[in-house]
């Protein structure tokens, strides 16, 4: 009887291999939230955390280290790339998947989207598959293709100012 017991605790191990990448969802809008909540859901690899804020995605986010972090740009408190600077910023979050879902849909708020450390940037009103595809996607960027990238964009930058007419 205890080894039957023993049998169908899980240990520390096997909870962990099962436990599903965390996403977390930071938003003002509630409707938004539930729409990329039910989104992910449905997509059936991820676990949701939801914050309303800047601050409050923060927090969560220490708190909580997720997998993955889906950010509004225009939130009260803190913005989105106040967020993403400061996730960046941390050597220890410094690598985790970010993406930016804002209204916000203008190639300047996406470059700036970008140059705060983003790696991808999606337009509202979103397509639920879109959304779905740009999560896998970042998830399996890898550090060093997330540095090259943010070189690589620094360098497009630099060519760009050196090529206007005010540079």
């Amino acid at each position: 009887m205890v080894g039957q017991v023993a049998a169908e605790a899980p240990d520390a191990a096997t909870a962990t291999a099962n436990k599903k990448p965390t996403v977390l969802v930071i938003d003002d809008d509630r409707r938004i939230v539930e729409l990329i909540r039910h989104t992910v859901a449905m997509h059936g690899k991820y676990d949701v955390l939801v914050a309303y804020d800047g601050v409050q995605g923060l927090e969560l986010f220490y708190g909580e280290r997720p997998d993955c972090v889906i950010v509004d740009v225009l939130m009260p408190r803190m913005d989105g790339y106040q967020v993403v600077r400061a996730i960046r910023g941390d050597a220890a979050s410094a690598h985790t998947p970010l993406i930016i879902l804002s209204a916000l849909y203008e190639e300047d708020d996406k470059l700036t989207g970008l140059c705060s450390g983003v790696d991808e940037y999606v337009a509202k009103p979103f397509k639920p598959s879109v959304l779905c595809a740009t999560l896998e996607r970042v998830m399996r960027i890898t550090p060093e293709e997330r540095e090259r990238r943010l070189e690589r964009l620094a360098r497009d930058l630099d060519m760009r100012e050196a090529d206007s007419p005010n540079g």
